[in-house]
């Protein structure tokens, strides 16, 4: 069964190409460690809530967007194997693909306001197109 990676991200807002420039980079190591799709989602419509919402999750302020993406994997074992590949290259920095190299490949957003988690899916609907 697949398993997801997901992640929110308050990116400011006149970064967006700077943060697509980034994303196209980083998100190919994902696919050549076995992910099978990234996407990368700009906020459009982000309501703000009475008690919490996507916004307040990662306290962004009011020149950021709100990003949404997501790292599909074909089952948890490939996942953990990738990451731990990227593990690896935190610990050694010279084996480290020079795509995610933060020199080369700075993040165009606040790192530390990044939510992210791994999910196991319990239901799909329609098409996986």
């Amino acid at each position: 069964m697949s398993y997801i990676d997901g992640f929110v991200i308050a990116v400011p807002t006149a970064n967006k190409q700077k943060f697509i420039d980034h994303a196209k980079q980083g998100d190919s190591v994902f696919i050549d460690l076995g992910a099978t799709r990234v996407v990368e989602c700009w906020g459009d419509e982000v309501n703000d809530g009475e008690i919490t919402d996507f916004r307040k999750s990662v306290k962004a302020k009011e020149d950021e967007t709100v990003v949404f993406s997501w790292v599909e994997w074909p089952n948890k074992k490939t996942r953990d194997a990738a990451m731990q590949t990227m593990t690896d290259w935190m610990e050694h920095p010279e084996r480290a693909d020079p795509r995610m190299d933060p020199e080369k490949n700075p993040m165009p957003f606040d790192g530390k306001r990044l939510i992210y988690g791994g999910f196991a899916p319990i239901v799909e609907v329609g098409d996986k197109a």
